[in-house]
């Protein structure tokens, strides 16, 4: 297999007029609108900053956008490709502002490396990281918890992705997880083993431990589930905002945890040493930019889950990316 790793980053700018225009002709379209999935935190120079900083490694860089780079970015650069949706997506699906169907057509991507991390652009790497962090003997690296899903979740999309894998799991759960047992009970999972010890018994998956960080995969995972699920993968790429009958990337994800295709990693790297942190507050702003300079985190998720009050989320962009600023001050050359 290949060696070479590639990031592919999707980002989307909320102040572009045209992508404004765009947005606001298809209002009448349901869906999840809220300014949150949009808004820019003019921090992605972080991101880009400590691709060069902490992982000098990686082969090439495809810059997903809807046509808009920022001003400050060196498109020349000779390990960035700028991706349009249009490039890999059917134009006939355009435009969407929904993350579904743009995650679950990476694979089109031309010249994407077989071994890839998908990044959000709200994630960012704080210190030194090496090749083994996402693939180690040519499967991407992953912490496979099984975990119990309530009815009463609000998001549907990881429950129709369950129903995906269990629809295709030919034998029962018990089957696949002793098939890869070494993978599955992994002594470095430690006491998170105990829920799936205890769920092991049950004929069918019932979920998963949620890890919202970089995601490490295969593009053959992808192309294998198109071709199983391509009825239902179309019917979500021409989907314009997101819903709650949809599925996600995560769905990728578990589908290399039912084949065998990962390599296991350790809950301290998984859970102790990345972070995801719903922004709802100021005070969640400021506990956010102590845990960016602390040193403890090697990545770090920072959701925006703030209302819509311009104040807050001024107040609460600015305490972020000034902490950013402390840990990355000097321009990397993927800027101007």
């Amino acid at each position: 297999m290949n060696n070479k790793i590639d990031f592919v980053v999707t980002w989307v700018d909320g102040n572009d007029l045209k992508w404004q225009e765009n947005f606001y002709t298809h209002q009448k379209v349901s869906g999840d609108k809220r300014i949150s999935r949009f808004r820019d935190w003019d921090n992605l120079q972080y991101l880009f900053r400590s691709f060069e900083e902490f992982t000098p490694w990686v082969n090439k860089i495809y810059f997903v956008t809807y046509g808009h780079v920022p001003k400050w970015l060196n498109i020349h650069h000779e390990k960035l490709v700028i991706v349009k949706h249009e490039d890999y997506m059917d134009k006939n699906n355009l435009p969407v502002f929904n993350s579904h169907p743009i995650e679950i057509n990476m694979h089109r991507i031309e010249g994407l490396s077989e071994k890839f991390v998908y990044f959000n652009d709200d994630t960012f790497i704080l210190s030194p990281l090496k090749e083994e962090t996402f693939f180690k003997q040519d499967l991407p690296v992953n912490v496979a918890l099984l975990g119990l899903m309530s009815n009463s979740f609000k998001d549907n999309t990881l429950s129709n992705n369950l129903s995906i894998i269990n629809k295709h799991t030919k034998s029962s759960k018990y089957k696949i997880i002793l098939k890869d047992f070494s993978k599955w009970l992994y002594k470095g999972y430690g006491f998170k083993l105990f829920r799936t010890m205890v769920l092991l018994p049950t004929s069918k998956f019932t979920g998963f431990k949620s890890y919202h960080q970089p995601q490490p995969f295969l593009k053959n995972t992808f192309i294998e589930l198109w071709e199983k699920e391509e009825k239902l993968l179309t019917k979500v790429s021409k989907s314009k905002f997101r819903t709650n009958s949809e599925i996600n990337q995560y769905l990728f994800r578990h589908w290399q945890f039912i084949t065998g295709k990962f390599y296991p990693d350790s809950v301290k790297n998984a859970y102790k040493k990345r972070k995801f942190k719903n922004i709802r507050t100021q005070e969640d702003a400021k506990m956010v930019a102590k845990h960016i300079l602390s040193g403890k985190f090697e990545m770090y998720c920072v959701n925006d889950a703030l209302t819509d009050n311009t104040n807050d989320f001024d107040v609460s962009k600015s305490i972020i990316n000034n902490a950013l600023e402390s840990l990355l001050p000097n321009k990397s050359s993927f800027e101007l």
